[in-house]
């Protein structure tokens, strides 16, 4: 229908949105990027789970003068762990699967329940919708108030989870700088790519909504809390880059794997730099 010389869509209320002929009314390649999360997220499922079940080469110890492990295998806690990757003070000796099941299950559950990501996969594989202006795959809406997307509201809980694991990651980090057996303490390409990755694992989680909010996001009156302002300050800049960074931590957290594993596995060694 035409008035005036502009055209005017009619809305029916409760039809697909961009009317009841046509999923949507946008010419623009709006799928590409529904398409490239559920390729990317994909890839990171698929190469994790293999990862996570292979069980071995995740850590290069000082047989080849190196203190690095897998961020997927740490803290390795189990009896089943190699020799020099678990610690001393708790072990559990009964676990004899992968010691990765123990362990992505902290970062991930942050992950999966993140509000970015929910978005994300919401959007990519359940079509939740698809894009702005694109009808619902779905006939019914319920949001997040069934089981287990119920479970969803557990993300700032699952906040202190991560903020665990980063610091384990980041200690890994330090000790990476240990070189036993040739020279003590030094740099090589294996400490760089695990600093970075505990870098942006700290990006990630601190530009979390949750974590902005938890500083300073229910604080009423700003001038009583200087501290806590300047920490939401100093967040809020993080948070308006929090789809990048959360792309670029797991994508990296994935590399830093693979790093580890070639390393371990002998297909190349960890070059020193100083």
């Amino acid at each position: 229908m035409s008035v005036g010389g502009a055209t005017i869509t009619p809305v029916r209320l409760g039809g697909a949105r961009g009317g009841p002929a046509a999923r949507t009314l946008r010419k623009d390649r709006w799928w590409v990027q529904p398409t490239i999360t559920v390729v990317l997220l994909t890839a990171f499922v698929v190469y994790s789970t293999w990862a996570v079940f292979v069980n071995k080469d995740y850590y290069v110890g000082a047989v080849a003068h190196r203190d690095l492990i897998s961020p997927f295998f740490s803290p390795c806690v189990t009896g089943s762990c190699v020799a020099g990757a678990h610690g001393t003070f708790f072990v559990i000796y009964w676990w004899h699967i992968t010691p990765a099941l123990l362990i992505l299950l902290g970062p991930l559950s942050f992950r999966v329940t993140c509000y970015y990501y929910r978005r994300a996969y919401y959007r990519g594989f359940w079509q939740s919708p698809p894009a702005c202006a694109v009808a619902d795959a779905h006939t019914r809406y319920t949001g997040e108030t069934r089981f287990p997307l119920i479970l969803q509201n557990l993300h700032r809980y699952f906040l202190y989870v991560a903020l665990m694991f980063n610091t384990i990651l980041t200690i890994d980090a330090v000790m990476a700088f240990r070189l036993p057996g040739d020279g003590g303490i030094g740099m090589s390409l294996g400490s760089l790519v695990l600093s970075a990755n505990a870098i942006l694992l700290w990006a990630y989680t601190l530009s979390c909504h949750a974590a902005r909010h938890l500083c300073g996001g229910h604080v009423n009156t700003f001038s009583k809390h200087p501290i806590r302002y300047r920490i939401w300050k100093t967040l809020t800049p993080l948070n308006a880059r929090h789809m990048q960074l959360a792309w670029a931590s797991l994508i990296f957290v994935a590399l830093t794997d693979l790093y580890v594993r070639l390393v371990a596995a002998g297909v190349f060694t960890d070059p020193k730099i100083f």
